[in-house]
């Protein structure tokens, strides 16, 4: 009975009290498998990404854009064969894939983040054995097959960069490309580098050149390596920033490399405990503190901007929850909560650090063709959208300029980077912006632990909106709960059909999309506050949109 009760929040929005920039850090995602991106259901979710924003462009980061192979995809597997060599050792170069890959990705208004890597088969000094046969469950490190090795010639590696960004060139035109970001590489600092730290500076320094030979002014960086709470990864970042700072460029003999975005993951560590998911949102933004304070430390690199190019709450997409029970949080609500809830506090560590933060990658897309809801880290199963991709749909509404919350159940950013939400209480605040005459507020209701609580009774209290005294302001309450903009709960209470009727199938769309509550209300402006009283279940998230006359 005590869970069925409600407990008091007051949150207070004062719309005068500005809070910095609200910056669009949501709006970059990748995935592991680029052969995905031009099939039926990759299609449709890469769509559904163009228009998440009328404000905003989103970008895409894929892996495997050079690989050797037929373009047939697998788990953590893809291919574009665009490097090859003929019987006499000639190069070949074919962009058949790679062009369709950012047709695709342009013809629905995103951009590519162009990853360039991995190591075609050709040019890599180990290249047996290539493709790799991983699953879920099989060790992780045999992935790591002869494209993650360094190549047999730096000069043909840089005229293999040098053409591909050439015909992109040629193909998309410069100023396209030069709207684009280009990165050398994925986490070199592990497995996906199975080289030393100076001969991956030496591979950026080949791959930058080439690129800002074919593209004078190209936006370049890198080096995408994992959480920097690590040693092993602080140690490669720092490296890396000295390396391009005073190091000697392996391709020009001059001194630094350029560097326009610095590039570090930072991944969440959830585990199973007691018969229940408990998330690691600490572990996550301690990466993300550490990589900032590290950025902060070289001078040279205070205002260059940060994408964190992989910011999720665990290390492994194509992990399922089916084997591994700890990622039995993502078909959800947990994962909208913890989304929201970690977001807003990336940037508050940005703040901190004084830093620029550009952007926060979530590594997640679609697994074609497998079963519905099979635990994958995704933002949709089959076409059919998950809850978390409705909290990205509630970012993408949001504009103008970032004003001041203050939560009676707030954690705290620094408390969140040490403990996380482990308490009796949860995380209950919100991020607020104007933008005009129109006032967002997203909150959410967030704790660790998959497990009931009572709801949230939030009191919010907008003070010096910007609507006359006695005028009506239409309030819009768009909700991700256990009831709405939820399709694996509309599933789960067909009886979880894997294979659904057409009927079913376009109920499901209508679930996955972002639901309003209710219809419009009107809210009363006095003495320019505006009082709304709302119920926020545990793990829900809402945004209110407060739009007053023209």
């Amino acid at each position: 009975m005590a869970e069925a009760m409600e407990f008091p929040v007051t949150i207070r929005v004062d719309a005068e009290k500005p809070a910095g920039e609200l910056r669009p850090i949501w709006r970059f995602f990748g995935y592991d498998e680029p052969n995905f991106t031009y099939m039926k259901d990759g299609k449709k979710l890469l769509a559904e990404l163009g228009r998440l924003s009328t404000r905003q462009t989103v970008f895409i980061r894929t892996h495997n854009l050079l690989t050797t192979g037929d373009g047939t995809p697998a788990l953590k597997w893809g291919s574009t064969n665009a490097y090859t060599e003929d019987a006499h050792g000639r190069p070949v170069y074919d962009w058949t894939l790679v062009d369709r890959i950012f047709d695709t990705y342009l013809e629905r208004g995103l951009k590519p983040y162009v990853q360039i890597g991995f190591m075609p088969e050709a040019l890599s000094v180990k290249p047996q054995p290539y493709r790799h046969d991983w699953v879920p469950g099989v060790e992780y490190g045999t992935i790591y097959t002869g494209w993650a090795y360094p190549p047999t010639d730096y000069a043909r590696w840089a005229e293999l960069v040098y053409r591909w960004t050439q015909h992109c060139v040629e193909r998309y035109g410069q100023d396209e490309t030069l709207s684009w970001y280009w990165e050398v590489w994925n986490e070199p600092d592990i497995g996906y580098w199975q080289g030393t730290p100076e001969e991956y500076h030496r591979l950026y320094d080949h791959a930058v050149h080439a690129v800002r030979r074919a593209l004078p002014g190209a936006r370049v960086g890198g080096p995408e390596t994992t959480g920097p709470r690590g040693q092993r990864a602080a140690e490669f970042l720092r490296g890396f920033l000295e390396h391009c700072v005073r190091g000697t460029n392996h391709a020009t003999g001059e001194t630094g490399s350029p560097l326009d975005f610095i590039a570090f993951h930072a991944k969440g560590a959830p585990r199973f405990v007691d018969g229940h998911v408990q998330m690691g949102l600490s572990a996550q933004l301690s990466d993300v503190d550490r990589g900032f304070e590290i950025v902060a430390s070289f001078p040279e690199f205070r205002n260059t901007p940060i994408i964190i190019g992989e910011c999720d709450p665990d290390g492994c997409a194509a992990c399922s929850a089916r084997i591994y029970p700890q990622n039995d949080y993502r078909n959800g609500t947990l994962f909208a909560s913890y989304t929201a809830a970690s977001f807003a506090r990336i940037q508050d560590l940005a703040d901190k650090r004084g830093v620029n933060l550009e952007g926060a990658l979530t590594w997640a897309f679609e697994f074609e063709d497998q079963p519905f809801f099979a635990g994958f880290r995704v933002l949709a199963s089959n076409g059919i959208d998950l809850p978390v991709l409705n909290v990205f749909r509630m970012f993408g509404r949001m504009g103008g300029r970032r004003i001041s919350v203050e939560s009676s159940a707030d954690t705290g950013v620094e408390a969140l980077r040490r403990e996380g939400v482990r308490g009796a209480a949860p995380d209950v605040s919100a991020l607020a912006s104007l933008d005009g005459k129109t006032l967002y507020v997203l909150l959410w209701h967030y704790h660790d632990d998959a497990l009931p609580g009572p709801d949230a009774a939030v009191t919010l209290t907008l003070s010096g909106v910007p609507f006359a005294d006695g005028a009506a302001a239409k309030l819009e309450h768009y909700r991700i709960d256990e009831e709405n903009s939820n399709a694996f709960r509309a599933w789960t209470r067909m009886g979880s059909p894997q294979s659904p009727t057409p009927e079913q199938y376009a109920r499901l769309e209508e679930a996955g999309r972002l639901a309003p509550l209710g219809e419009p209300e009107v809210v009363r402006v006095e003495d320019r506050q505006a009082i709304v009283r709302l119920t926020l279940p545990r793990q829900a998230v809402s945004l209110l949109v407060f739009a007053g006359e023209p």
